[in-house]
């Protein structure tokens, strides 16, 4: 079993109540663009030159949330009729499969991971049915290896003569779910539609029906698009990368660590010849070595660590980190870092940010703890952009905030945006004029909104991006027109946001394999991290594979 750290639990409260996902949530943060330089898009394929230049002018579009209502998966049903204690979810005969297609099912391959999209039907006591986002993931071998649901390992895999189906049992603190998947049909290749059944604590919860997707999840797409090449591919020494920061010729990896005797921490790379990186060092702190982000400023390199807070290293020989000190952020650490200027902004799970003074980089001094107002704090402080003194604030369910920092020690909330969906990341620029924030969310169906933010009080949604129903964002940097997404399963993502109402997927890159050593059922597998530092390359931070290296567009 994947154990998350405490302060991803601590982060994770929220999103498994309202999710029934027990993963971690990183992330990181970018740096400004530069100035100046919707409508949906399934991103594949990449789009071709933009005709006209943005007027400033849009339609505002309706907020529709994250998942989607796509109606029922697949024909088949679950027999809840009865006592719900008597109910055995993993009772297969409960399962109506008569309208399904067995010689499809039986021509599936073996093994796989599959991230699946389950459309929750609870019956009311009106006799209505409630209608529900959930989701389940799982991954099958061929060759002897370890077959989980969730995460966990099965308790039945039947998928032999034309049947498919899954169970296990997942238990956190006092509460016990059993999953049971019934496969039914293959619409195409790759996906496979059924049905579910779920119990907790020995008492039937709920059904419905199911979207399987095989990752990578786009058969037949390329490893890459839109002239992107691979220069170079480094494996990190510790944990899962979380996160890259690149200055001084050297490349900074965090790590996070996901299995029991796994440590996470820092990796060290001088990438002076971008296509031969060089291992310097790797460091990982006793009790304290799940780091999420990184950033630096002159000679000081700023680690965001989930338990202990903002650990700062002395970088002026850059290929040996020397530790300096911690900086606390409370009881939940930091679990994202960001520099802009001569501030530190440190966001803590427990929905606070610390601002920290870095005009002398390795002397921090704490300036202010910003909180958001009450009514605004439902969810938890998990990413920053700061941009013409203003704080964007990814406030998981929370929503989005725009807060005043022009004067830190008069702090203004200026306006929310709440969709809600887990607030994640964001960048944001200017474009013909307005502020407009590129805004990514997290977890099965996140997807890109972009929203006009140049009057915080009353921030609306001009366009959006989505992929796939079942994967999730991560981290992205604006640079000029161009967005660089981290879409964990989906690798690298650029879009075209010169026209910020219609982005537009010009390039790709996936890094997401399958048959990758240490490769999970977990929605945040793949891409994680981000860097165009403006040298002619793009770094990127996958969970397994560690530092990628490809060229810049």
């Amino acid at each position: 079993m994947r154990s998350p750290p405490r302060s991803h639990r601590l982060v994770l409260s929220a999103c498994v109540l309202m999710l029934s996902v027990l993963s971690g949530c990183d992330d990181d943060s970018t740096p400004n663009p530069t100035p100046d330089a919707g409508a949906e898009d399934s991103g594949t394929p990449d789009s071709g030159p933009l005709e006209e230049p943005w007027d400033g002018g849009y339609t505002v579009l309706e907020e529709r949330g994250d998942w989607l209502d796509r109606g029922r998966f697949a024909p088949c049903t679950f027999d809840s009729a009865g006592d719900p204690t008597t109910i055995n979810c993993e009772d297969l005969s409960r399962f109506d499969l008569s309208r399904c297609s067995p010689d499809a099912l039986a021509g599936l391959t073996p093994h796989g991971i599959h991230l699946s999209d389950l459309r929750g039907e609870t019956l009311l006591p009106d006799g209505g049915t409630r209608i529900s986002p959930n989701f389940a993931s799982f991954m099958l071998h061929s060759d002897g290896g370890t077959d989980t649901l969730d995460g966990q390992p099965l308790n039945i895999r039947n998928t032999d003569g034309g049947t498919f189906f899954l169970s296990s049992s997942r238990t956190i603190r006092t509460r016990t779910t059993l999953t049971a998947l019934a496969g039914c049909q293959v619409p195409s290749p790759g996906i496979i539609t059924g049905c579910y059944a779920r119990c907790v604590n020995g008492r039937f919860s709920q059904t419905g029906t199911f979207e399987a997707h095989r990752m990578p999840g786009r058969p037949g797409e390329p490893e890459s698009s839109g002239g992107l090449r691979l220069i170079s591919e480094s494996p990190v020494a510790l944990g899962d990368a979380a996160d890259v920061y690149v200055t001084k010729d050297h490349a900074y990896v965090v790590s996070i660590y996901w299995r029991a005797g796994d440590n996470g921490g820092l990796t060290v790379f001088d990438v002076s010849d971008r296509a031969h990186p060089v291992f310097k060092t790797s460091i990982s702190l006793p009790g304290d070595s799940s780091w999420n982000g990184v950033w630096a400023r002159g000679d000081a390199l700023y680690i965001a660590g989930n338990r202990s807070g903002v650990v700062v290293y002395d970088i002026t020989d850059p290929g040996a980190p020397a530790y300096v000190r911690h900086l606390s952020a409370g009881e939940g650490g930091a679990h994202t870092v960001l520099v802009d200027g001569d501030r530190l902004y440190a966001m803590s799970p427990l929905g606070v940010t610390y601002v920290y003074d870095v005009s002398s980089p390795l002397a921090p001094s704490l300036l202010t703890i910003i909180a958001l107002p009450e009514e605004f704090t439902f969810g938890s402080t998990h990413d920053a952009f700061a941009y013409e003194g203003r704080l964007y604030i990814s406030n998981t369910f929370g929503g989005y905030s725009v807060v005043d920092v022009t004067d830190i020690n008069n702090v203004r909330h200026l306006g929310q945006y709440v969709h809600g969906a887990y607030a994640h990341h964001s960048a944001v620029g200017t474009f013909a004029g307005r502020t407009i924030a590129f805004e990514g969310t997290e977890f099965n169906a996140a997807h890109l909104r972009v929203l006009d933010v140049t009057d915080p009080a009353h921030i609306v949604k001009i366009g959006e991006f989505r992929l796939s129903p079942v994967t999730s964002i991560h981290n992205m940097i604006l640079r000029g027109n161009r967005l660089y997404i981290a879409w964990y399963h989906e690798g690298l993502r650029v879009l075209d946001v010169s026209n910020p109402t219609k982005p537009r997927q010009v390039a790709h890159y996936n890094t997401f394999r399958e048959s990758d050593p240490g490769r999970t059922d977990n929605i945040f597998e793949g891409t994680y991290g981000v860097r165009v530092p403006g040298d002619g390359y793009v770094y990127l931070a996958d969970s397994v594979r560690g530092l990628l290296i490809l060229n810049e567009l």
